[in-house]
């Protein structure tokens, strides 16, 4: 193995194409980081718990059996590669693209990088990582008493033109990001005093994200409930469906915007920037995207949102929690009844 391959806990990450060439070069190098991956201390048959090294097949790489019971066993059951046809090479090489590229990919584009004959291929590709990317097990943002969560909502996709005022067919969006404070460093002795850092040093935290039938108490104050951690602190606007968040135990400031633009940038400007980019993403990346599928982009870009300090390690995650992810089938995906995951649960 290159000595420049950057480690974690015993896995590789490739930092570049030619280091992701040189530790994925064929199908049997994917399936040994798989079973690595799900079994870190060794093989171990799910069917009678015989640990040993398994018989191996030079032709299905993907498949193991067990010595005791000649169980075979399935690298990929159980992941959003399950019973799959694609190469497991192929899969590597989406994981990689779809973890590392910083503007995500369109259907389009990844079938034209992996050479895909088929765009219905790249596609259902696409969201069988997306569902990967959602861990079963994730906490609440806001924990650390010492930061604060800028809750907001805003209407995303669709188009109002011809269906007269006040009608539009858009999508709601609700979303709660930690604000967090960058540590100013004191100039050193007659240095010039650095420049006043834009937002007071504040910065984006951990992003939750999720679609929202309407603004009512129940779905806003639910989201909040299921996101964010009792006893932090949260500033939403004036909404009055925000009402109750302090008898719910949070520390709740809620702020009239009154449609003034300074306001919001004082007070609101993390989320608000995390809105401007998300819809600049949806529709320079991918054009606009349907309401049926628009959970799962959510998904992919908080996934990518709260990885952005850790670029290296999105590709090892995003293969560890697809490997706890049913994978949605190609009939639930175009019929429009997949239901994406939601950080509320449901769904």
């Amino acid at each position: 193995m290159p000595a420049d391959i950057f480690m974690h806990e015993g896995l590789p990450f490739p930092r570049s194409l030619p280091e992701f060439q040189k530790l994925f070069p064929n199908d049997g190098a994917c399936a040994e980081y798989l079973e690595k991956i799900r079994w870190e201390d060794g093989f171990r048959c799910p069917h009678c718990q015989f640990k040993a090294e398994p018989f191996r097949f030079a032709n299905r790489p993907h498949v193991l059996r067990c010595r005791s019971c000649r169980s075979d066993i399935a690298l990929t059951a159980g992941t959003v590669m399950e019973r799959t046809r694609v190469p497991l090479s192929t899969w590597f090489w989406a994981s990689y693209l779809l973890a590392s590229h910083t503007a995500g990919m369109s259907a389009i584009q990844f079938q034209r990088q992996l050479g895909l004959t088929r765009y219905e291929t790249a596609f259902q590709i696409l969201h069988k990582l997306r569902a990967g990317m959602v861990r079963p097990d994730r906490d609440c943002i806001g924990g650390d008493l010492d930061r604060h969560v800028e809750v907001d909502e805003t209407w995303v996709g669709g188009s109002s033109r011809g269906l007269g005022r006040g009608v539009h067919n858009q999508t709601l969006v609700i979303a709660a990001v930690e604000v967090r404070q960058r540590e100013v460093k004191p100039p050193k002795p007659g240095a010039k005093a650095p420049a006043t850092p834009r937002r007071g040093g504040r910065y984006a935290g951990r992003l939750r994200m999720e679609v929202v039938p309407d603004r009512s108490a129940k779905s806003l104050v639910g989201f909040i409930e299921s996101a964010i951690a009792p006893g932090a602190m949260i500033l939403t606007d004036g909404a009055p469906s925000y009402a109750t968040l302090q008898k719910r135990g949070y520390d709740h400031l809620p702020v009239v915007e009154a449609d003034n633009p300074e306001v919001a940038e004082d007070y609101l400007p993390i989320i608000h920037l995390v809105f401007s980019n998300l819809k600049s993403w949806l529709q320079g990346c991918h054009h606009g995207v349907s309401a049926k599928h628009l959970q799962a982009y959510l998904n992919e870009y908080t996934f990518r949102f709260n990885r952005r300090f850790y670029p290296f390690n999105a590709f090892r995650s995003l293969l560890g929690i697809g490997g706890e992810t049913i994978s949605p089938t190609y009939a639930e995906l175009y019929s429009g009844s997949r239901e994406h995951a939601k950080v509320s649960g449901h769904g």
